[in-house]
């Protein structure tokens, strides 16, 4: 089975529908999941919770799905909290209560794929697994054969004794240098992944921001994929 995989869109609508249409573009992919942050920071959260649902089979809940009841949380971050004030007052309270109820971690294709935003172990939910960590994860896949996980916004992979660790790269916020959105196609019989990059409007991100009043450097990072 072919995994179209998608983490930290942040309200990017530009970033998601480029990554999307490339899904729709390849043959053979069955499902898309998302590994959580479908908003935060940017300006489109009640546009990108609605194609999420409509397009995603299997979404986990990320540190700002989470947060958007209490934006104060991010306090220490004008980015963040900007972003999440701005997604408390844009979306609708159903589209709250999605988020609120999205599950923290949860298996795909039979129990093989474990599906997180952060890190495994719920006692250090919201830890950064950074590529440099991701054979100490090797403990968190004796019972399964891959873990996909996000947040880092790095998009990265590798084998630790045989299993598949990958973190498809963020489709609305890249910090790993690479300006394009970012997503990852895997393969559940074998464990490959490929990994790629997608060209998209960031001006028309920039010109948003502006025009809602956020935080100017949400859209401007962008640029430089940081």
């Amino acid at each position: 089975m072919q995994l179209a995989l998608i983490s930290d869109i942040h309200g990017n609508l530009p970033a998601l529908e480029a990554v999307l249409n490339d899904i729709n573009d390849e043959e053979g992919i069955d499902t898309v999941v998302c590994a959580g942050d479908v908003v935060g920071y940017g300006p489109w959260p009640g546009e990108c919770v609605e194609r999420v649902r409509e397009r995603c089979s299997v979404v986990v809940q990320g540190n700002h799905d989470r947060s958007v009841e209490t934006p104060d949380e991010y306090s220490h971050n004008e980015m963040a909290m900007g972003g999440l004030d701005y997604a408390k007052r844009e979306l609708d309270e159903e589209q709250r209560e999605w988020l609120a109820e999205l599950t923290p971690r949860t298996t795909i294709a039979r129990g093989r794929i474990q599906l997180v935003h952060s890190h495994p172990d719920p006692d250090h939910r919201g830890r950064y697994v950074r590529p440099r960590a991701f054979p100490e994860m090797r403990p968190y896949l004796d019972e399964c054969d891959s873990l996909v996980l996000g947040h880092t916004h790095v998009q990265h992979r590798a084998h630790v004794d045989g299993k598949l660790i990958v973190n498809p790269g963020s489709v609305g916020q890249p910090r790993d240098g690479d300006a394009r959105a970012a997503y990852a196609v895997l393969d559940s019989e074998d464990t490959s992944v490929d990994l790629r990059r997608v060209e998209y409007d960031i001006d028309r991100v920039i010109q948003r921001v502006e025009e809602v009043g956020l935080p100017r450097r949400i859209g401007t990072r962008l640029l430089d994929g940081r």
